[in-house]
């Protein structure tokens, strides 16, 4: 086919096509039809929509692309590693590969907001040969109004079933997610882990946002009684989702934000919850939701014949997942917005079991642990970790999504925490009384406690004691919870053993931190 390079030339090509290989803007209940007609995916007992992404069971920060134009075009991108370059040619030569692709199959496509905030949002037109991720771009992005797409601002194209030729296309493996901030479109290929769609979406509202004053995080937030809004900061399965849904709090969003001069906004209309391991006691507001009609879970066992399904078999992947629109939980904010935060969470999953439960952070202290970004994978569940946990530290909590430095995004946080006079928490939302295998995962209302205690100015901050490894300050006691669990050096019973693991780790903290002094 001719070559298309023109971005409304290219959305002419989707909104083109006959009527019988194109749907734009299902409804609910059709897409879930379509799911069940084409084949991509079963119905549970609770009318959630069952499906497997194949072999991407999470992201592929790998092959992850920006297309690069040169420093005359955008000399703001962070290059490296997380944002590897693409050159213009090659980007192209596959966007014709993958339109010709699309010629003869079916086309899925959903119009959706990025932004409760009008002054700063996005519209992006997400395009795929599965109805299934038109479904999860309906549940986690906002509705556009009607009509609103022939205005879009991003195209987002995702073909899971084309492989890209690392010998003639300038990437490395088959699989593909390429983001071209001057065309204004982002190439998925070869995964149907629809993580990929939502997390492209985020790395552009994280390069455009800053221009306009705009700090975009990785965070949850929520609202209490008071008025008062609380902001959670935290990587994959540190309980970011888990504890920003309180029944007694009203839920902003769980995971990506914006901070204005107005205050809080949320850039999604719906959660994507990690769901192994989830119990309704514990969770009641996430059981509640993934078990709701058209939400759609990824890669969560079942039972063949009751299609119930079990939340704790891990056999394909631990990183199962659950989307649904906010409205699906009983106490969510509808208007996405939220005022200036007074209490912020810094959430890391300690598996050295050295952090405190929980900690007031001083200005310096925000800085280094927001730019360190920390929690701790468990020994044995990634080949390679061997027996001991593994630090894993990604900036601002977001590295695989933050296309400028990191260091810009900080010192927008540090100013909005000094203007607002913001209280920041660290919570180790991970192990106490020793490192993975020997100590314990802290009980999970005791964490709710201590963060409840923040919230409601429960905790005497005159009441504090600095603890000796990491110069943190400690509370003394907090309602709710045993004082000793306060203290983590007493909760060891080998006390060397706790101070070369404190060392270890503070060693760790020294060689990430290095790259930013």
């Amino acid at each position: 086919m001719k070559k298309i390079l023109n971005f409304s030339d290219i959305n002419a090509f989707f909104t083109d096509k006959s009527a019988d290989q194109t749907f734009i803007n299902l409804s609910i209940p059709e897409l879930v039809e379509h799911i069940i007609t084409n084949k991509e995916g079963i119905l549970s007992n609770s009318g959630a929509v069952m499906v497997r992404t194949g072999e991407f069971t999470g992201r592929s920060p790998g092959d992850k692309y920006i297309v690069d134009y040169g420093q005359a075009y955008d000399s703001e991108i962070e290059w490296g590693k997380v944002n590897q370059p693409l050159k213009p040619e090659n980007f192209d030569q596959l966007l014709d590969k993958v339109l010709t692709y699309l010629q003869k199959k079916k086309i899925y496509i959903q119009d959706v907001v990025a932004g409760t905030d009008g002054k700063h949002k996005r519209r992006f037109r997400v395009i795929s040969e599965y109805a299934w991720s038109a479904l999860f771009s309906n549940n986690l992005f906002l509705q556009a109004e009607q009509n609103q797409y022939l205005d879009a601002d991003f195209l987002v194209i995702q073909v899971p079933g084309y492989m890209a030729d690392p010998l003639v296309d300038g990437v490395k493996t088959p699989t593909f997610v390429i983001i071209d901030f001057s065309k204004r479109i982002v190439l998925i290929g070869n995964t149907q882990y629809a993580g990929e769609i939502k997390k492209s979406v985020f790395t552009v509202m994280n390069r455009l946002l800053p221009s306009e004053n705009v700090l975009p995080m990785h965070c949850s937030a929520n609202i209490g009684q008071n008025g008062e809004t609380a902001l959670f900061f935290g990587l994959s399965g540190t309980g970011k989702t888990t504890l920003s849904s309180d029944p007694d709090r009203a839920l902003i969003g769980d995971d990506e934000h914006g901070w204005s001069e107005n205050g809080i906004f949320n850039f999604e209309g719906g959660c994507y919850a990690k769901t192994i391991n989830l119990q309704q006691k514990y969770e009641p507001l996430i059981w509640n939701a993934v078990h709701s009609f058209a939400s759609v879970l990824e890669n969560v066992i079942y039972d063949q014949s009751s299609r119930v399904c079990d939340f704790t078999d891990d056999s394909i992947t631990e990183n199962t997942r659950g989307a649904y629109d906010l409205s699906r939980i009983d106490n969510y904010v509808q208007s996405g917005k939220g005022g200036h935060p007074k209490n912020i969470f810094f959430l890391s999953a300690d598996a050295f079991g050295v952090l405190p439960p929980i900690s007031l952070l001083d200005n310096e202290q925000v800085l280094h642990y927001f730019l360190a970004g920390y929690t701790a994978k468990l020994a044995g569940t990634e080949l390679g970790l061997g027996s001991e946990p593994s630090a894993t530290f990604s900036s601002c909590f977001g590295a695989p999504f933050l296309p400028l430095s990191s260091l810009r995004y900080a010192k927008m946080l540090q100013e909005r925490i000094t203007k607002y006079k913001s209280n920041v928490w660290l919570v180790n939302t991970g192990w106490i009384g020793g490192s993975y295998g020997i100590g314990q995962r802290i009980y999970l209302p005791y964490t709710r406690s201590m963060i409840s205690a923040a919230l409601n100015n429960q905790i005497n901050l005159e009441n504090v004691k600095k603890e000796a490894m990491f110069g943190l300050q400690v509370p003394v006691e907090i309602v709710g919870v045993p004082s000793e669990i306060l203290d983590q050096k007493q909760l060891w019973k080998d006390q060397l053993a706790y101070q070369h693991t404190s060392e270890k780790l503070i060693k760790l903290f020294e060689n990430c931190l290095a790259r930013f002094k």
